[in-house]
């Protein structure tokens, strides 16, 4: 029953303000709110429900099991985010998947990660007779003819990841799919499917992954895009050290504005092993001659604003002098404002001189 107290605040205060206030609640504490009374069930719903994340493989099943049948509060639901990485999902699961997607019709953010043996299988049937329109869709499932005809049906898509470890499937989409398609992040996705999401398409930042053998084929497809790409991200498995990649980036994108560059552990760990061999002094001294070499290859970027260099191998190098560096680079590129080097400092310039955030702190 309706305690007096909570009777007054309803009257008082208008539904839009009581949103407003929920909103500010953590899920832990929109609970008893949505027990207090059936004003408040109703408002608090919609703060509980809009956006959901963070579930355990438990609450995903209970939370599953009561959207495929609450069409109440279903329609509140604006972004889900989905893991099942850990499990092996059964044929009844997914139909009850199958069937809340059916009722999420307002529905604008999906996010949905299954295991390596669920993604061998084809998954995206559990879209069939959807009806949300799609503006981010992230997910680890396998390109193939089925998740391409889905695609092709969310013209409102602006920002897609495929993350999943993705074989030569039929993956062929439709000339007039994703017209919106702005940003396109992928993992372990083949050459072909990157080509394939970026052909024709106004993309004009990029998240990638570059291997051994492939390393020329994938930036290839850089230039299917319709539009110029400004951003590109890429982590690195290549053996070679990072100054062969950077020429070969800005032969292909030299009016890029963004570049970030993650090198894996195993990658820099066979390039500068030998180093690690020596002495501390010695190593931090290579490592400065690395970047320098860096900086060398920055000149061919002509507009060239932001340049994130990430290496954990290097991230504990005994080596203090990124202010150096940071010099050296824009100097070679003077269009850069910001630079991130191995240590994770952000450098910048302040009164015609390179500073970092740690500098203006003190």
């Amino acid at each position: 029953m309706d305690s007096p107290n909570l009777r007054a605040i309803s009257c008082v205060l208008p539904v839009e303000t009581l949103e407003l206030i929920f909103n500010h609640l953590e899920r832990n504490e929109l609970i008893p709110v949505i027990g207090s009374n059936s004003l408040f069930h109703n408002v608090a719903s919609r703060a509980l429900y809009r956006t959901i994340s963070e579930t355990s493989s438990v609450q995903a099943v209970r939370l599953i099991k009561t959207l495929a049948y609450n069409d109440t509060y279903s329609r509140h639901v604006r972004s889900i985010d989905l893991d099942f990485a850990n499990n092996l999902l059964t044929a009844n699961l997914l139909r009850f998947l199958h069937r809340a997607l059916q009722r999420l019709k307002s529905l604008t953010t999906l996010i949905l990660d299954f295991s390596m043996i669920d993604n061998a299988a084809d998954l995206a049937w559990i879209f069939e007779g959807c009806s949300f329109s799609l503006m981010t869709f992230t997910s680890s499932m396998r390109c193939d003819r089925s998740l391409a005809r889905f695609l092709g049906m969310q013209p409102r898509i602006t920002e897609l990841c495929l993350r999943g470890f993705n074989k030569e499937y039929d993956f062929e989409l439709e000339p007039k799919a994703l017209p919106k398609l702005e940003h396109f992040r992928t993992v372990l996705s083949y050459p072909s499917i990157i080509g394939e999401v970026l052909r024709g398409r106004p993309v004009e930042s990029v998240s990638m992954s570059l291997y051994p053998g492939d390393v020329c084929t994938s930036l290839d497809t850089l230039l299917l895009s319709a539009t110029a790409i400004k951003r590109l991200t890429v982590m690195s498995f290549e053996s070679d050290p990072p100054v062969t990649l950077l020429p070969l980036i800005a032969d292909r994108l030299p009016h890029l504005e963004a570049f970030h560059l993650v090198g894996s552990h195993d990658a820099l760990h066979r390039s500068w092993s030998l180093s690690y061999a020596w002495c501390h002094a010695w190593f931090a001294y290579c490592l400065q001659e690395i970047l320098l070499e860096i900086g060398s290859s920055l000149s061919q970027f002509k507009s060239l604003k932001y340049i994130t260099f990430m290496a954990p191998a290097l991230s504990s190098a005994p080596f203090n002098d990124e202010k150096s560096i940071a010099e050296a680079w824009s100097k070679a590129c003077p269009t850069l404002q910001t630079i991130i080097l191995p240590k994770g400092l952000v450098w910048f310039q302040r009164d015609e001189n390179w500073a970092c955030l740690r500098d203006s702190e003190e």
